[in-house]
């Protein structure tokens, strides 16, 4: 894409964090926007923050990614506020805190069914109407840990590891088309995603006051610096977006040690041992 200006976005994910960042990141570059969240207070307190700030065409729009027909209804929707709609960011996530042997599959899959399924659908749903706008891109977040795998993180890691290949499968499909296709990874970012993380029973206080404390450490992007990363990649027509040091850091270490990078890793960070 040559320019945000003119542009219609549907942004999944979009109350809070990297979300509500790229909302007002996008708005204040002339770009149209149908949001969605499951949270409605803070989604209807964005929408009307934005409207008193730019000239741009809002939409607020209810949605669990997690559930097929609330994606379906929301790109109705959607293109029906925004005929014009060119642009899907599926950035909607969530975080499971604990590790596998303490995790049920419920869990798992409640982790899949957000990070990975809600990208798959968004995709499926606006695909046909993507194609025949002139130009049009479709923006998928994963993660740092969708390069690495870390302890403690098989959800998450497994989801976010699913959406690049589905991200970089599509791409190679849509290649010959008027869609480009966005994989990115951000890294430690400045979020509230791990304070309302789930965390399965076996993860007590200490536990999760600990993972916190890693986390602001590395922490070290604030969501404006991520959201303006994604939207210079999306006008560059990146395939892939890294963002922060620590990002480009991981991503070299796990291609240059493929098999033993986390020695690496788990010695630089502090990573927590297994649990007895």
């Amino acid at each position: 894409m040559t320019a945000i200006k003119g542009a219609a976005v549907a942004l999944t994910g979009a109350a809070s964090g990297i979300g509500r960042a790229l909302a007002f990141e996008l708005a204040a570059q002339g770009a149209d926007l149908a949001l969605a969240d499951t949270d409605e207070p803070q989604l209807a307190a964005l929408a009307n923050e934005l409207r008193q700030r730019h000239q741009v065409s809002i939409s607020s729009h209810r949605v669990d990614v997690a559930q097929d027909d609330e994606v379906h209804r929301f790109a109705e929707e959607a293109i029906g506020a925004h005929p014009r709609l060119n642009v899907l960011i599926n950035n909607a996530g969530v975080s499971l805190q604990g590790w596998f042997e303490e995790m049920t599959l419920a869990e798992f899959e409640w982790v899949m069914s957000i990070n990975f399924w809600g990208v798959v659908r968004g995709a499926h749903y606006f695909l046909p109407h993507l194609q025949a706008q002139p130009e049009a891109h479709i923006v998928n977040i994963s993660s740092v840990f969708g390069l690495i795998a870390p302890v403690g993180q098989t959800a998450y890691s497994a989801s976010k590891f699913a959406v690049r290949g589905f991200t970089e499968s599509l791409r190679h499909e849509l290649a010959a088309t008027s869609v480009r296709v966005t994989c990115v990874h951000p890294g430690g970012v400045a979020t509230n995603i791990l304070r309302n993380a789930r965390a399965v029973k076996a993860v007590d206080a200490e536990r999760r006051a600990m993972a916190l404390k890693r986390f602001a450490k590395m922490a070290k992007t604030t969501p404006e610096q991520a959201a303006a990363v994604i939207v210079e990649g999306l006008l560059r027509n990146h395939p892939r977006v890294l963002i922060g040091d620590d990002a480009r850091f991981m991503d070299r270490v796990q291609r240059w040690l493929p098999a033993s990078y986390w020695r690496v890793v788990a010695y630089l960070n502090n990573a927590p041992t297994r649990p007895r």
